[in-house]
């Protein structure tokens, strides 16, 4: 095999490949032996039909159309990597000549991913808010508590802020009705404003019995910009009592003893949990100074193609909102290659627990159990796609191990309670066999599934 590799732009090249005829033997002996397994001609068995019959039946050129089909492929594959470039999506290919006997010629166009200088990722400064919990946090979990535990008594007075409310909704557009609006006996707390907007300026003032209408304009959603009215009718009023926030209450809401031991272990939680916000603000501020530090190409097919799969799913647009689609997806772009280019300097791998896990923590997103998820997967061949996502998201992990991160008061943050195992380093041959590990791995659960469903 012949290949040259022509580079169109950063981002996009083309193949020529020339397969001499002498290379192809074996796939010009399977193409007779696929048409003689499909064809029925009189006088011979299926499947031992004489090639001198099938040139005569349907021509030489059904034959060497077989070879194409069989031969080119792997031959792309192997240009490819020959040729040692990244591809991104489907090849554009065109076989430019079909000489029997002699050769088979095809170009192949293909985006790829753009070769480009790693920045210095190890020790990025970053800041973020302090982990400090105040004493009003604490108290705060504590009022929580005593209203989990408090009791309601029933008033007859217009309700105020902070009463607890039963309510009946109902809601309409233009005279129909919006059935998920609808709500019967809702309990309600004022203040809360969780419902629908303008809702606490409704009822505040409003005794049992009475009836209110307003109206709100959704800014997103089935009803994007379309006014919808409201009915609300107060059902009765009620005063939230809470009990006395002392030891009683700490032995009653929770597993200890005293008031005192209650909010140590809230205050314990509420750091671990500050942590792991940190953690995110870190992360995420890691992964923008990354994308910020890289001045690369993206290649503008691949946009496009996802900026109109995107529109595919969610509707019309105007230009605005294309444009930022267009942005978020060329930032998206240059974050996988930034992380790919990270994964393979560092030799990260995923393993069969690290894609388990991925797709527990995704299947919700999608209404699916793991199973389901892994099916779907592997139905729309993206399992590979899964196994990338994980290995770009261990490689942020690997650049914020290496992070100095303090906060705003110049405290220094140490990320290392919320860190798991370090990820694997392995080689490159070691990469490749557990990835296809991990994919195998992932069909493996979609069948076990699916015999269990039968």
């Amino acid at each position: 095999m012949k290949s040259d590799v022509e580079k169109l732009s950063d981002t996009r090249v083309k193949l020529t490949v020339e397969l001499p005829f002498d290379e192809l033997g074996d796939q010009v002996d399977e193409a007779y032996q696929r048409i003689a397994a499909q064809v029925q001609i009189p006088g011979f068995r299926k499947g031992k039909v004489p090639r001198q019959i099938i040139d005569q039946r349907f021509g030489r050129g059904a034959v060497l159309e077989e070879v194409v089909n069989a031969s080119v492929p792997p031959a792309y594959e192997a240009a490819i990597a020959e040729a040692d470039v990244v591809p991104l999506g489907q090849p554009q290919v065109e076989v430019t000549e079909i000489e029997d006997g002699e050769r088979i010629g095809f170009t192949a166009e293909v985006d790829i991913r753009p070769d480009f200088d790693l920045p210095d990722y190890k020790g990025l400064a970053v800041e973020v808010a302090p982990l400090d919990v105040s004493d009003e946090d604490v108290d705060e979990q504590v009022m929580l508590l005593a209203k989990r535990f408090g009791s309601y008594n029933e008033v007859d007075r217009a309700v105020q802020d902070g009463d607890v409310l039963l309510l009946d909704l109902s809601a309409e557009v233009a005279g129909e009705p919006v059935e998920d609006l609808a709500q019967q006996a809702l309990s309600y707390e004022v203040g809360e404003d969780g419902v629908v907007p303008g809702l606490d300026e409704a009822v505040i003032g409003m005794t049992a019995g009475e009836t209110a209408t307003f109206a709100f304009t959704p800014e997103f959603g089935e009803y994007e910009g379309t006014p919808i009215d409201i009915s609300v009718t107060v059902g009765a009023v009620r005063e939230r009592v809470l009990p006395d926030i002392d030891d009683d209450l700490a032995m009653v809401a929770s597993e200890f003893d005293t008031l005192a031991e209650l909010k140590d272990d809230l205050r314990a939680r509420l750091s671990r949990a500050r942590l792991m916000e940190r953690g995110q603000e870190a992360r995420e501020k890691v992964h923008e100074q990354l994308v910020d530090s890289v001045d690369l190409p993206v290649p503008d097919g691949i946009v496009a193609a996802e900026v109109d799969q995107h529109f595919e799913n969610h509707g019309d647009y105007d230009d605005n909102h294309r444009a930022e689609v267009e942005a978020e997806t060329r930032s998206a772009l240059k974050s996988q290659f930034i992380l790919d280019r990270i994964a393979d300097e560092e030799d990260v791998s995923v393993g069969e627990a690290e894609l388990s896990q991925w797709l527990m923590m995704q299947a919700p997103r999608y209404g699916m159990s793991p199973d389901q998820f892994a099916q779907a997967l592997v139905e729309a061949g993206q399992v590979g796609m899964a196994v990338a996502d994980v290995r770009r998201s261990k490689a942020l992990a690997v650049v914020l191990e290496e992070a100095v991160i303090t906060d705003t008061d110049g405290n220094t943050i140490d990320l290392s309670e919320l860190s798991g195992p370090a990820p694997t380093v392995v080689s490159a041959e070691e990469l490749a066999a557990e990835e296809e590990e991990a994919v195998a791995e992932a069909e493996e659960i979609t069948e076990e599934a699916a015999d269990e469903q039968s």
